[in-house]
C-alpha cells in the first residue's frame, strides 16, 4: 500500500500508540523517517529506534518512553509542513513550541535537526513537526 504522506503517518502512529500506552510502534521505514526518529530520540522523547531488514521493505521500530506511573513523555505531536503547503523558516524567525519547552523538527541543508541546533548554526529550513 502506497502512503501519500509517510511523515504524517509516522507521527499519527506515534501519537496513537502513545495515547494507548503501547511500548513500541512499527511502520515502513524510509531514510527521512529514520532521521526524524533520530532527532526525536536525541531530544529524549522516545527511548530508542531500530531498523529491521524485512521484505519487501525495511521496518522502523520505535520504542516509546514513559515516566513514572506510565505518564506520557510526548504530550503532543503535530505535523506542520504538509504536502499541499510547505512551511519554511529562517534562523531568526524560528518558532518556539510551548515557550521553548517543546521541540521543532527541521529539515535543513545540513540534515534533520532540532530548532536548538539550527539556531546555533544560524540556518533555517522546512518546519516538519512540533513535539511537546
Amino acid at each position: 500500500m502506497k502512503i501519500t504522506d509517510p511523515i504524517a503517518d509516522m507521527l499519527t502512529r506515534i501519537r496513537n500508540a502513545n495515547s494507548a500506552g503501547k511500548a513500541e510502534v512499527s511502520m515502513p521505514s524510509t531514510k527521512v523517517l529514520v532521521e526524524i526518529a533520530r532527532v526525536i530520540c536525541e531530544e529524549g522523547y522516545i527511548a530508542g529506534y531500530e531498523v529491521e531488514d524485512t521484505k519487501p521493505q525495511k521496518t522502523l521500530h520505535i520504542t516509546l518512553k514513559y515516566g513514572p506511573k506510565r505518564s506520557r513523555v510526548i504530550q503532543g505531536i503535530r505535523r506542520i509542513s504538509k504536502c499541499g503547503l510547505r512551511i519554511y523558516t529562517t534562523a531568526d524567525k524560528m518558532p518556539r513550541v510551548r515557550g521553548g519547552l517543546g521541540t521543532v523538527v527541521l529539515s535543513t541543508s545540513k540534515g534533520m535537526m532540532c530548532d536548538r541546533d539550527a539556531r546555533k548554526l544560524g540556518i533555517g529550513g522546512e518546519v516538519i513537526a512540533y513535539i511537546w
